[in-house]
């Protein structure tokens, strides 16, 4: 009896130190600490966070992050953007009376069963992608319901729009924004995010967003990861109408740092009418000041020829050099003569882009590991590793080849890498690090880091190459940034806290390249 007395007043004050932690959650820890072990129960458990990997590893994010020497003063960005609606994928697809099948990834979306289909394929897999509707009038009848829909919700959507949002949050930095901008967007944006008249029009371009939660069931269907399906019938932006405003903005505007996106868009599009408007692309870069970085920022795609085209598929153009030799040192057009065989890697400064729109590029110009189908989890580091300097040694800036490119900004959900050529850039180490940090407060939808929501996924040891001799990391949370080089190429590697309870997903790649970016520096005359 006495021993069954002494484990019920055991219970009874365990239970009082539960409602006093519930009635004055501010009560001193060391307090609390103090009562459970007069109780003689063993150590209180420690505050969320404390001394955890997370904590340490966000403890160390912020000693990192440090501002460039040189700074970014008007940053120009474009040329797609639109009002995203975004609500659950399920929901919506009950209310349009369908339920889940058998899965199936289709390229172009003709249907409401095309949409079921393609939705249950990527649920399955909790990954995110992005396809066209090509039916005008049943496209238009889903967005109906879609924005009437009563957990709907209306946000700035385009990796354009969203890249200037994001850089517009910083007071000090003027933003110019080209795209199809409609009243609904316009009313959206942020005041610092300067729109030039011609890109003003009537009507919004819709993206429909069809967001799912990590364990979220569909009848026998079940999301191992949190993420999103997005579709649209974008003719605008899929047509880059405002590339050529974008172009004619930037000499008045004179930035110092152009951000380009949008040509995932031109999917729905005949090949012949790619292959013109790539052409334009690299010819309009061409005009922008050799002393000016650009970023590309890729997106989901489905067409390889398209992907292909992008990477090395060659245009025989008049004047189309990489902007380091179209211009001299003093910034004046030397002009052109002769036919050049142009490409759109070589003409951008830098890159921004996922696992799958890396495993994609590889795929579609026969890189490395291109036999892989698809990732299997968390991405292999060596085998990220591994495309991202074949990238770099094949199309990046050398002393040997015509081409700007000398950056590559790699985010996957469980860590990022930033993989320069050296001599290039400088602050990588906080860049990719700010990078990480913004994942997991845009996720959770906090100001900073949240121990008790967010949770460390990375891998806790890998190799740094998979094609060749590379180095085997084991990662430290008080470390967080692991750096290694491989013939002229850095690499910066950072854990993610991923969010448990993501609030949203979208634009989530655009605010990490944003991050990473403005606290990027690239070297004068590089």
């Amino acid at each position: 009896m006495a021993l069954w007395r002494g484990s019920a007043y055991a219970g009874f004050l365990a239970l009082a130190v539960g409602c006093v932690f519930l009635l004055e959650p501010q009560l001193p820890g060391s307090a609390l600490r103090s009562l459970w072990s007069s109780l003689q129960l063993g150590p209180a458990p420690a505050p969320p966070g404390a001394g955890s990997p997370e904590g340490r590893l966000a403890a160390a994010w912020d000693a990192l992050i440090v501002r460039p020497a040189r700074r970014w003063r008007r940053v120009a960005v474009g040329v797609n953007a639109c009002v995203d609606v975004v609500l659950s994928g399920v929901k919506l697809l009950r209310a349009l009376g369908l339920s889940p099948g058998n899965g199936k990834d289709h390229s172009e979306l003709r249907s409401r069963n095309d949409l079921e289909e393609a939705f249950v394929h990527f649920m399955g897999k909790g990954a995110a992608a992005e396809r066209f509707f090509s039916d005008k009038e049943t496209f238009h009848d889903i967005a109906q319901i879609a924005s009437e829909f009563p957990e709907a919700q209306h946000y700035v959507g385009g990796n354009a729009a969203l890249i200037g949002q994001k850089f517009a949050a910083n007071s000090d930095l003027k933003v110019l924004l080209c795209g199809p901008v409609g009243p609904k967007l316009h009313e959206l944006l942020d005041d610092n995010v300067f729109v030039p008249p011609e890109s003003l029009q009537e009507v919004d371009e819709f993206h429909l967003i069809l967001e799912y939660q990590a364990g979220e069931e569909w009848d026998q269907l079940k999301a191992p990861h949190a993420n999103r399906f997005i579709f649209s019938h974008d003719l605008s932006n899929g047509a880059m109408n405002m590339l050529e405003v974008f172009v004619s903005s930037l000499e008045e505007f004179q930035p110092d740092l152009v951000v380009l996106s949008g040509l995932h868009m031109m999917e729905g599009h005949s090949k012949e009418f790619q292959r013109k408007r790539l052409l334009e692309v690299v010819t309009s870069i061409s005009d922008i000041p050799a002393g000016v970085p650009v970023h590309l920022e890729l997106a989901s795609m489905t067409n390889k020829e398209l992907m292909s085209s992008i990477v090395h598929q060659s245009f025989s153009a008049s004047g189309s050099f990489p902007r380091s030799h179209f211009f001299t040192s003093g910034g004046q057009s030397i002009g052109a003569s002769a036919s050049i065989l142009t490409q759109v890697f070589p003409a951008v400064t830098s890159l921004g882009l996922n696992e799958q729109e890396l495993l994609f590029l590889s795929q579609s110009a026969s890189g490395p590991h291109s036999s892989l189908s698809s990732w299997n989890g968390v991405p292999d580091v060596g085998v990220v590793s591994d495309i991202l300097f074949w990238i770099l040694k094949e199309h990046g800036k050398s002393e040997s080849r015509a081409s700007d490119l000398s950056r590559i900004h790699f985010h996957t959900l469980a860590y990022h890498i930033l993989a320069t050529v050296d001599g290039h850039w400088a602050n990588q180490l906080a860049a990719v690090a700010a990078g990480a940090r913004v994942a997991g407060t845009q996720a959770c939808a906090t100001e900073t880091i949240d121990m008790r929501r967010v949770s460390l996924k990375a891998p806790h040891e890998f190799m740094t190459s998979r094609l060749e001799a590379g180095s085997r990391v084991v990662l430290n949370p008080s470390e967080p940034v692991v750096e290694w080089h491989r013939e002229g190429v850095s690499f910066h590697f950072t854990p993610v806290l991923v969010c448990k309870d993501p609030v949203r997903t979208v634009g989530l790649g655009d605010a990490i390249s944003a991050e990473g970016l403005f606290y990027s520096e690239v070297h004068p005359h590089s």
